[in-house]
């Protein structure tokens, strides 16, 4: 296994933190082979080398902070990503509205196809916790049938036509009329992730590792909730 970079966003947030660290045990704990010592924590700021010289690195970003320059598996999704208004635009000419959403559908696009897991969503309990300027995101978020075969057909044409590589991939999204409004496209696990943690088996940072890695994921369960 080569070295493990994480790339993080710069000046990290406590939420950010919290994702790299998850991260960071995940891999702890579903690879034998990786060690502390393997895995590096940078910002994009920190590649400075061209990533000819870097061959025996395994980049995982975490962030859409990323110079246009940088070449990975996926790189030409994040720069799609990272340009908001213009993959709204392309979404716009599909036909969908397109403004600020506050679901996350999940996909798990494995080397077979994708998987869709449970809608996250935003909890409306304010309690304050150690997280208090972050949402609260919760796990499942019930859908119809109907609303539910639109979603995953969206997401499905949308990976193709960016000849996505296997990730987990967060659809942000939101309801007008009873029809999607698409907000953003997320080529990893943010934020809204840490809702899967004890609740969904594989949980969604976990299925990241394995896509990453070329392990296969069968099935995506809810265990709670």
């Amino acid at each position: 296994m080569p070295q493990v970079f994480i790339v993080a966003e710069s000046g990290l947030s406590p939420m950010a933190a919290q994702i790299v660290a998850t991260f960071k045990h995940t891999i702890l704990t579903e690879s034998t082979s990786v060690t502390l010592d393997d895995i590096t924590v940078v910002t994009a700021a920190d590649l400075t080398a061209e990533p000819e010289a870097l061959p025996d690195r395994l980049l995982c970003p975490l962030t859409l902070d990323l110079p246009e320059s940088l070449t990975f598996p996926g790189h030409t999704v994040y720069a799609a990503c990272r340009h908001i208004d213009e993959l709204r635009q392309q979404l716009e000419q599909w036909g969908y509205a397109t403004g600020d959403g506050n679901l996350w559908l999940p996909i798990v696009l494995t080397a077979k196809g994708p998987l869709y897991a449970e809608v996250i969503g935003i909890e409306a309990d304010t309690t304050p916790t150690k997280y208090a300027s972050e949402p609260r995101y919760i796990q499942p978020v019930h859908l119809t049938d109907a609303q539910r075969q639109p979603l995953y057909a969206l997401g499905q044409r949308l990976l193709q036509a960016l000849a996505a590589p296997p990730s987990v991939y967060l659809l942000q999204f939101t309801w007008q009329a009873d029809a999607i409004c698409f907000d953003r496209l997320l080529p990893f696990p943010d934020g809204p992730a840490i809702a899967s943690l004890g609740v969904q088996t594989p949980d969604l940072f976990v299925c990241h590792w394995y896509c990453i890695i070329g392990k296969p994921i069968t099935d995506i369960t809810i265990t709670s909730g």
